[in-house]
Order: C-alpha cells, then structure tokens, then sequence
C-alpha cells in the first residue's frame, strides 16, 4: 500500500508555475495555511487559484495575492481583500467572479466527469458574457462548464494514514469537492491518526482521492 505520508518540502513540489490549484477555505476557515506557508517560501508563480474568495491580505489565498503568486483568480467574492480588487482593476491579475453555488456545481461538475450544467443565475447580467444560453421549456439557462485542477489543496481536521478525511463543523465547505476534480490531491492534517481510528461512517473525503498527506 502507497505511503501517502511526506514531508511539507515534497508536498509543495508538486505545484509547479503555471498550474492551475483548488485550495479550499471559505475567508480563511479550513484553507491550508500551513501549505500557503511553504508555496510563499518557494516562491512558485503565475498561478490559477480557484476557490471561494481570497480570504484577506495576511490570510488565506490573500497572501499568495498579495506575495504576486497569482496570475488568476476564480472566486466568487474579493471584497474582503482590498489587493485583490485593486490588482483586477489595474489589470496586475485577472479575476472571474462566479456565483457561489455555480461555482461550487462547476466544481461537482468536473469531479463528476460532466459537461457542465444549466442554471438561470447570470441571466442577462455580465455573467451571461461568453457563455452560450440554452432555452428549456421558454427559459433561458447559462451553460456553465466544469472546473478542474491540477492540484487541490486541502485542509484535514482529523486525517488517518490512509487519506481519509474529518472536516470539523464549517472547515468542510469546499474542501470535499474539491478533493473530487483534481490530478493530485494533497491534505494538510491537523490531527494524524492511524488506519482504522476514523470510523467509516464519518469519513467526509475518501481515501481514494487524496494522494499526499502533510503533517
């Protein structure tokens, strides 16, 4: 059996400039720091970042903003980081703002090897931009089409050593589906227990998906 176990320093070799990284969180709550940590000390670059939001300037993927790691952000919000929007507007960084729940399908999409979806949200706003609009039934939908990645990076609050994962209350948020639609998987662990320890029932990522474990 692969021992998903390594060090912060292998972890982080396998987010390469240029690629494109989920990284889960929402403001910051169940975002892998500690791995944000160790990307800012590398010093990879031109990143596409996709998550929620970019958290604040000394938090979260604010921080990979505001070190200039990120060529592009997928988010569905940046007001709580003033950098990130002044970046935008300058033309420093490209930002797609996505509705929270198409982005959390868009990601459930690519996880799930579909197409995309159809969903009125954006509907004759700026949103619609680009996309192709669908009628059914005399309504117009946008179709929105998945997302994927080349990492995710992801925040375990118990992770046994095998990959599965326990998110503590609302560290969950995108970090599950995340786990779904990308090449590599790798989980920071706050708490390592050994194999057997997570009950099955209460395993929120299966093992299956996660490659590597930092602790």
């Amino acid at each position: 059996m692969k021992n998903k176990l390594v060090t912060m320093e292998e972890a982080v070799s396998h987010v390469k400039d240029g690629m494109t990284v989920f990284i889960g969180g929402f403001l910051g709550v169940g975002t892998p720091e500690k791995i944000i940590d160790a990307l800012i000390e590398k010093g990879v670059k031109d990143l596409t970042v996709i998550g929620n939001d970019t958290g604040y300037p000394d938090r979260g993927i604010g921080r990979l903003v505001v070190n200039n790691q990120v060529k592009k952000v997928i988010a569905s919000h940046i007001g709580t980081n003033p950098e990130t929007g002044r970046r935008m507007h300058t033309g420093e960084m490209e930002v797609e703002l996505v509705p929270q729940g198409t982005l959390a399908e868009r990601i459930r999409c690519g996880g799930n090897g579909l197409g995309g979806f159809l969903t009125p949200t954006g509907v004759g706003t700026i949103v619609q931009e680009g996309k192709e609009v669908i009628t059914v039934d005399g309504k117009d939908y946008l179709l929105e089409k998945p997302l994927k990645a080349d990492v995710a990076l992801l925040n375990g609050s118990i992770v046994d050593e095998l990959g599965n994962i326990i998110y503590a209350k609302t560290t969950k948020n995108f970090n599950p589906m995340m786990a779904t639609a990308a090449d590599t998987v790798i989980v920071f662990a706050e708490n390592l227990v050994k194999a057997g320890e997570i009950d099955p029932d209460h395993v929120m990522t299966s093992r299956i998906f996660v490659d590597y474990i930092v602790k």
